[in-house]
């Protein structure tokens, strides 16, 4: 990869759980690994996550949550976007809770379940439409899944959803609808010890949606999940930085090897910057493979060193401007980092 790297602070990582932890407490914390971390790293964010404020993980789906138990993880894991072909079984003996959106994922986790009964969140969607029961199927679903736990197969073990965070009037809408299933769960019987609704935006600016726990994702890696505040205003520490040494210098460009494969959005090209030597240098042309950067004027030798985005102490950019420059969110910029990048982990 031509000396290009990641690096990943995990001293930022632990400060970013244990700040949003004590903001949230007294409800638990539950850290997003997704994404392979939001392309930091599954394995070492995970145990990072738990030395620091972080009472249990989700990840997207069982696979991923199966690699965590083989590292040796014990504590809680939650898991909850599943396939017709996903691996109930493996996931019910591996003691990992799953979500639940529809009957057949009841049905077929109770069949699964055989030496321990399968520990299931049942999710309502409350609007953001990536999964969940609707409101007219709620119902069913719950009590699909009383009969599963009255035949002790499964145990309801949460109802939770995700918030759209479109605007806080839509969040206290669907706040709202969610309180509402609730009670409807709970006028057939479902009354499970936990309810879990809110993720970063939420955690951090909507008190009442806490309740029992906080899903933290982007936010615990350093990156804002707001428009109006950075993660230096929330009291957060970028934890990615993507750095490379300068590869050649012509006719006034650098070139650094690492480009779109790797990451870098193309879309940013005339508006981003990279940092070398204490100076920001405009982005001009990204490849698959390699990109360059306008050092007109400067004196830049091969070798330097070019950090692309980074911490920003001292004016370096950070994935929050990416973002920006790229017209996305900064998930996307640390997430899509490519698992081609070696990562060197700090701390």
């Amino acid at each position: 990869m031509t000396g290009a790297r990641i690096e990943v602070d995990l001293n930022a990582f632990r400060h970013n759980v244990a700040t949003l932890s004590s903001l949230v407490a007294p409800s638990r914390t539950m850290l997003a690994v997704k994404a392979n971390a939001y392309g930091h790293g599954l394995v070492p964010l995970a145990f990072a996550a738990l030395e620091s404020g972080a009472d249990s993980l989700a990840v997207l789906e069982i696979p991923a949550a199966l690699e965590l138990r083989r590292a040796g993880i014990t504590a809680p894991l939650f898991a909850w976007l599943h396939g017709p072909n996903a691996d109930f079984t493996a996931a019910v003996a591996e003691g990992i809770d799953l979500g639940v959106s529809a009957e057949w994922q009841v049905r077929a986790i109770a069949a699964a379940a055989h030496d321990r009964p399968g520990r299931i969140h049942l999710k309502i969607d409350t609007g953001l439409h990536r999964n969940g029961a609707n409101p007219e199927d709620w119902p069913a679903l719950v009590d699909a899944a009383l009969d599963a736990e009255r035949s002790g197969r499964v145990e309801i073990a949460a109802i939770w959803s995700h918030l759209a965070d479109a605007s806080p009037e839509d969040d206290a809408v669907a706040l709202a609808l969610f309180e509402e299933s609730v009670a409807v769960a709970a006028d057939r019987g479902c009354t499970p010890p936990l309810l879990h609704l809110a993720a970063s935006s939420a955690g951090i600016r909507m008190p009442q949606a806490r309740l029992g726990l906080v899903r933290f994702g982007i936010a615990a890696y350093g990156i804002s999940p707001f428009d109006d505040a950075t993660a230096r205003d929330l009291g957060l520490r970028p934890v990615m930085s993507v750095r490379a040494p300068v590869l050649s210098v012509v006719d006034g460009r650098a070139t650094i090897g690492i480009g779109s494969a790797d990451g870098v959005p193309a879309p940013a090209v005339g508006r981003a910057s990279g940092w070398i030597a204490g100076a920001r240098h405009p982005l001009v042309d990204v490849g698959i493979d390699s990109l360059a950067l306008d050092v007109s004027g400067a004196r830049v030798a091969v070798g330097d060193e070019v950090i692309l985005f980074g911490a920003g102490d001292d004016g370096e950019p950070t994935a929050e401007e990416w973002a920006d420059w790229a017209g996305t969110i900064g998930d996307e910029i640390v997430a899509r980092a490519s698992e081609r990048v070696p990562r060197v982990y700090l701390g």
